[in-house]
């Protein structure tokens, strides 16, 4: 199958990750590059051309994920808001806020999940908390406040895999706490 006519290399790359979610999401990290490939509607050949390897892919769709993470939070900085702790406060807001879809929460979690047990992701992983860790610290709140805002946040995100629900009032009042506590 040739290229779509009119379909740049970064938008076919955008297809076969947005396959290799569904299908990793669905199937498990032992989906195959053949069925992702179907599925984006490419062949394989063109989904080898992005990605080398199931590994390549794996790390590729776990940094796009954690990546989208990093920009929906940098969304959530509020206009103005230029004080220490901004950063740690979009993370709260980010995350509570991605809570009100719990549905897309769990597919996020059980996909990172899956992802998670390839040791090219992990390191993946670890490079992307070792970004967070020092851009929290970066961002003027005390280092241990912020760290246990995002740990309680982090915590909330998690709720859901072991079916907790909290009440969208309870939920608002956390926030703003945990928001109280990056400007103390």
């Amino acid at each position: 199958m040739g290229r779509i006519s009119g379909r740049d290399a970064e938008a076919t790359r955008r297809l076969v990750l947005d396959a290799a979610a569904r299908r990793f999401g669905s199937h498990g990290i032992e989906a195959s590059l053949d069925s992702i490939a179907e599925l984006a509607g490419v062949s394989k050949g063109g989904l080898k051309y992005h990605f080398a390897s199931k590994d390549a892919l794996l790390r590729a769709l776990a940094e796009d994920q954690l990546l989208e993470f990093r920009a929906e939070v940098h969304s959530f900085i509020r206009e103005g808001d230029d004080g220490p702790g901004r950063l740690t406060r979009a993370y709260v807001a980010a995350t509570l806020d991605a809570l009100t879809n719990a549905d897309a929460m769990l597919e996020k979690h059980a996909l990172m999940a899956q992802l998670s047990t390839v040791p090219v992701v992990r390191e993946a992983c670890r490079e992307d908390a070792a970004w967070w860790d020092a851009a929290i610290a970066a961002d003027g709140t005390d280092p241990v406040t912020a760290a246990l805002v995002a740990a309680a946040a982090d915590g909330l995100a998690a709720a859901p895999l072991w079916g907790a629900e909290y009440a969208p009032e309870l939920l608002a009042q956390i926030g703003e706490r945990l928001v109280e506590m990056t400007r103390a």
